[in-house]
């Protein structure tokens, strides 16, 4: 990581490497200086949250998300699939002055994004991904490898008549650096559910009192993936609960 600062300092290339998401810790400081430097480095960071599985908590973060939101001129993305990893990638290499995180899963994750590709949606941080067919009664707001999970909840509500449209959030810094007109338009004013494994701190500006978090409140734990997810209810299931109880 700082070898990448020397090397983006001196210019002819842009630095990208790669590790576990969990090892920003030891690469903070060096993190933290491609931010004050305004300097264009990319990290790419995988195995993003507990979905790692039998790893355990050592290897599984949960607040890590949320501690590289709060560096300033840093931009944390955690796509949701191959387009928006795409989009985010070309957004990393069109931010000449500032670094990149990029926040990878190690699971396979669902295609969401298809059709018209003109548009980098991920370039103003989060965009309806799924709207609903009638009045909005909730909006359903993830990132990454949880955007699969509100899309299944959406269709779940659906099907009991509840209207819920899915927000893709793949950059929550960009999000804020978008107009409140945009802001507005894309969070709607019904209820908000957000959905992250990880903690919910760096999503409290967009919640309000009413509103409610599914995702991590402490450590991770060893086990296979389904098994986690449901143990730390991060599920479809949970959504559609917490959508019901807040329309009730």
């Amino acid at each position: 990581a700082a070898a990448m600062n020397g090397i983006a300092l001196h210019g002819g290339a842009i630095p990208y490497g790669g590790t576990f998401m969990v090892f920003t810790d030891y690469c903070r400081p060096s993190i933290r200086l491609s931010a004050l430097m305004g300097q264009r480095v990319i990290y790419v960071m995988t195995h993003d949250s507990i979905g790692l599985g039998e790893g355990g908590p050592t290897h599984q973060p949960v607040e890590h998300l949320a501690a590289l939101r709060a560096i300033p001129n840093l931009l944390t993305f955690r796509p949701g699939d191959a387009v928006e990893t795409a989009e985010a990638w070309q957004t990393a290499l069109e931010a000449k002055t500032t670094p990149s995180i990029l926040a990878l899963s190690r699971q396979g994750l669902g295609q969401f994004r298809s059709g018209d590709m003109r548009e980098n949606k991920t370039a103003k941080g989060g965009y309806v991904a799924a709207d609903c067919n009638g009045t909005r009664q909730i909006t359903l707001m993830a990132s990454g490898s949880e955007v699969g999970i509100i899309i299944a909840a959406q269709k779940m509500l659906a099907d009991s008549g509840i209207q819920a449209a899915v927000v893709s959030m793949p950059c929550l810094d960009l999000f804020a650096m978008q107009d409140a007109g945009y802001r507005k338009d894309v969070l709607g004013t019904a209820p908000r559910i957000a959905v992250e494994a990880g903690l919910r701190q760096s999503w409290d500006w967009l919640l309000g009192e009413n509103d409610h978090f599914i995702g991590m409140s402490g450590f991770g734990a060893s086990a296979p993936i389904d098994d986690l997810y449901n143990h730390f209810g991060i599920t479809a299931e949970a959504v559609v609960a917490a959508a019901k109880s807040q329309i009730a």
